[in-house]
């Protein structure tokens, strides 16, 4: 259920990879969670695919536990825009997430050919509409696309929108004035922490994007400094006033084997919910554990993203 401030919280599928769609939809529902995203398409071989295409028995599966829990599915992932034609590819993501009710499909840009990404998530987003679904770019430090602006030059260009997360905007370096200008095209914020110190190489950036983010409030990003800008940069649009969903995404193989899938969730929604009520409280102060954004980055495959 929404927090005591009205916000909608989610939980993102690679904070717990390994779970299937509809336990994924149950623990989560049990955890507090309000919604969930799903991803239709694994990025490494080492990942379990999930079968949620039209018709299949996991589809329907996962579509009961939603109508039974009331948690829905937001968003779909992911799909790393590498310059060859993936068109195939993302037609049939769209098609398992308008089965699932999903509004946006994340994508990121490994393709060191700007001009021709962005031919390419034009494309894309005009695919997407009939579906009812927006791609979601997200700026990724160690990827082509890795600073606020250019995401949002791109997506503006497409009309797409964007997929800010806290870890990535504290490795890039971030403005407040980036994300509020940016904000009328972010729908939700991912929201994990991480220590304040940018690891020294891609490789660990890459390892600490996948099995090792933090819960929030547990490192030194500014978070609320995140939410905050966004929230700002809507005022004076349709949006003006209101609060932004929250997407937990904080994947973490050593939490996980310690306190359990279930544990996990419920420590990623007390951990989420503390920070942003704390938010809400006269004279709070911005912020995680009082750490600023801050990096620059590198590029990657898709093998090693996310």
């Amino acid at each position: 259920m929404p927090t005591a401030t009205g916000r909608l919280l989610g939980v993102a599928q690679l904070s717990l990879l390994s779970a299937a769609p509809p336990r994924l939809v149950q623990l989560a529902a049990d955890a507090g969670f309000d919604f969930v995203g799903v991803r239709v398409r694994p990025v490494t071989d080492a990942e379990t695919p999930f079968d949620v295409q039209p018709g299949s028995p996991l589809l329907a599966e996962t579509l009961a536990r939603m109508a039974d829990t009331g948690v829905m599915v937001r968003d779909i992932e992911f799909l790393l825009l590498d310059g060859t034609d993936q068109r195939d590819a993302w037609l049939r993501m769209f098609e398992a997430g308008q089965a699932l009710g999903a509004e946006s499909l994340t994508v990121a840009c490994g393709d060191p050919d700007l001009s021709r990404a962005r031919d390419t998530l034009a494309q894309m987003a005009e695919d997407g509409r009939p579906f009812g679904i927006s791609p979601g770019l997200e700026a990724i430090s160690y990827q082509s696309v890795r600073s606020i602006p250019v995401a949002d030059e791109l997506a503006v260009h497409a009309g797409c929108d964007l997929v800010v997360d806290t870890l990535h905007t504290g490795r890039f370096g971030a403005s407040a004035a980036e994300l509020a200008a940016a904000a009328s095209r972010a729908p939700m914020v991912q929201l994990c922490d991480a220590p304040a110190e940018r690891p020294a190489s891609r490789e660990a950036l890459v390892t600490e994007s996948r099995s090792a983010r933090l819960a929030p409030g547990e490192g030194g990003l500014d978070l609320l400094g995140v939410v905050d800008a966004l929230e700002a940069g809507l005022a004076g649009t349709p949006r003006a006033g209101t609060q932004l969903p929250v997407s937990l995404e904080v994947p973490n193989e050593e939490a996980v084997a310690r306190l359990g899938d279930a544990g996990w969730l419920g420590h990623l929604h007390s951990s989420a919910v503390s920070l942003l009520e704390r938010e809400a409280l006269p004279g709070s102060s911005a912020g995680s554990s009082g750490g600023a954004a801050a990096a620059t980055a590198e590029t990657s495959t898709e093998e090693r993203t996310r």
